[in-house]
């Protein structure tokens, strides 16, 4: 799959619109009764970049980041403002923020992933693309030093440690991260006299899979 590694502007993602995405197929029974049941394990989010849009200068950077990435074609990294830390949006990440596995003395790699939490149910989202310099990682609370004791790719979001946490310690990280993505359309209609009076052309966004 075709993949930039370079970020939408920040600034033009700032006022979007958008957020995570669920597919549930209901059927409902002769007796009133429903039966739900999804086919997807996460959640898939969607976006509209026209509304962060404020200026003639934001359209040409947008048209010119489009045509870069031809469309539809290639993927890129998204900074979804509401949900890119491992903590709270108010907080400032920490190495125990987010437990990404348990240590059996064999394993050294390990996938990042931010944990929701509602009452007694909770969801898993693995974090493929962390951002650079963010991320922290510590084993059983002892916060590691980076490009010594462990390396993130930050194509996939796994870390590696140089040695196998022991048996049954807790590994744990802290990170932002950005969301992969695709324009999810081939075009972008824009109007110079719209845009001015107030009209934001729609730029839908989709994250995909990796």
């Amino acid at each position: 799959m075709a993949f930039h590694e370079i970020r939408f502007p920040a600034n033009l993602s700032f006022g979007s619109v958008g957020g995570p995405q669920r597919r549930t197929e209901i059927v409902t029974l002769a007796n009133g009764f429903e039966e739900r049941n999804t086919p997807w394990a996460h959640s898939r989010r969607r976006y509209d970049a026209g509304l962060g849009l404020r200026s003639l200068h934001d359209l040409e950077t947008l048209i010119a980041f489009f045509e870069a990435r031809a469309g539809q074609l290639h993927g890129f990294r998204w900074k979804d403002w509401s949900d890119h830390k491992s903590c709270s949006p108010l907080a400032v990440p920490g190495p125990l923020d987010q437990l990404i596995g348990t240590g059996d003395g064999n394993a050294t790699v390990f996938q990042l992933q931010k944990t929701y939490v509602s009452g007694l149910q909770s969801y898993a989202r693995p974090i493929r693309k962390p951002v650079a310099e963010t991320v922290m990682v510590a084993v059983s609370e002892d916060p590691k030093i980076e490009r010594q004791e462990f390396s993130v790719n930050l194509e996939t979001g796994e870390v590696t440690f140089t040695l196998p946490p022991e048996l049954g310690t807790r590994v744990s990280a802290g990170f932002e991260f950005d969301v992969p993505v695709r324009f999810d359309a081939d075009r972008i209609q824009t109007s110079v006299a719209s845009f001015q009076a107030g009209d934001a052309p729609e730029v839908p966004v989709v994250e995909i899979r990796l």
